[in-house]
């Protein structure tokens, strides 16, 4: 049996009952960086041996481990942080096993990506889940391609490399609503949320460090969130790539819902409005 068990992603409170148990009771646990998972074991007081298996080691250890599936080894697959199999060589390993007719259970568990859309504020429905964006090659052709991008985009990023993502939106995408989550679950998570431009603006004054996930608004749910002079955001949504008239706006109860005298909830898309945050 071959389990791919999901782990935390900072906070070692936040783990199932149920991985723990199979954590437990398996022969062997592969894991991306065995002194990440070593920590957590130790944490559960979990006496195993931890065999690595990482990028470039892949190759070798997929044999391996097929063959231990066939002697009817129990095997459990960890990641570093989060569910294995999702932006990591993992996938591949699965592929195999499967091929090779042996059983594989999903033991759910923390995801960086699930948590940082839950409390993103935009419209999870639908999402276009883009991992790692290339380095060089493919990276504008892919930013290319993410202009008419209907769902939420989710990307994994590097704080190395996260001003130049931006940067990237920004010259490719225009200037759209975009959500950073980092270190989530950790001592220093913070949530930064913005028009592309002003998040560039902050992050060359301060950089920032740790795990990130950056979700971009999608394009039909999108506008222009501009700051006026008693600090609250004006959306300027677009409607055949003109802004909508935000006097007209306002008058459509159908659309806007009034909630004081300055401050309007948007209930609907494709329209302006005033917002105390976006």
């Amino acid at each position: 049996m071959f389990y791919v068990v999901g782990t935390p992603i900072g906070n070692l409170e936040d783990i199932t009952f149920r991985a723990i148990k199979v954590l437990k009771e398996v022969d062997y646990i592969f894991a991306e960086d065995t002194r990440v998972t070593k920590k957590l074991l130790s944490h559960y007081e979990i006496e195993k041996t931890v065999y690595q298996y990482y990028e470039h080691n892949k190759l070798h250890q997929i044999t391996n481990i097929i063959n231990l599936l066939k002697d009817e080894k129990k095997i459990a697959l960890v990641t570093d942080a989060g569910t294995p199999c999702i932006s990591d060589p993992g996938f591949e390993l699965v592929n195999e096993i499967l091929k090779a007719g042996i059983k594989v259970v999903g033991i759910p568990g923390a995801s960086s990506i699930v948590t940082g859309a839950s409390i993103s504020g935009l419209d999870m429905r639908r999402m276009a889940y883009e991992g790692f964006l290339p380095k060089k090659k493919g990276r504008q052709t892919l930013f290319n391609k993410l202009k008419e991008e209907e769902r939420t985009i989710v990307i994994l990023e590097s704080p190395n490399r996260i001003l130049k993502t931006l940067k990237d939106i920004k010259e490719y995408l225009g200037e759209r609503y975009v959500v950073i989550t980092r270190e989530l679950t950790k001592i220093y998570e913070e949530i930064i949320r913005g028009n592309v431009s002003e998040i560039i603006e902050k992050l060359e004054k301060k950089p920032i460090k740790g795990e990130i996930v950056l979700f971009i608004r999608a394009v039909n749910d999108d506008g222009i969130y501009l700051k006026d002079k008693n600090g609250l955001y004006i959306l300027f949504s677009y409607n055949g790539g003109l802004p909508v008239d935000l006097d007209n706006v306002i008058m459509s109860p159908k659309i806007l819902k009034n909630v004081d005298k300055q401050t309007f909830q948007l209930i609907g898309g494709g329209w302006a409005c005033l917002l105390d945050h976006p």
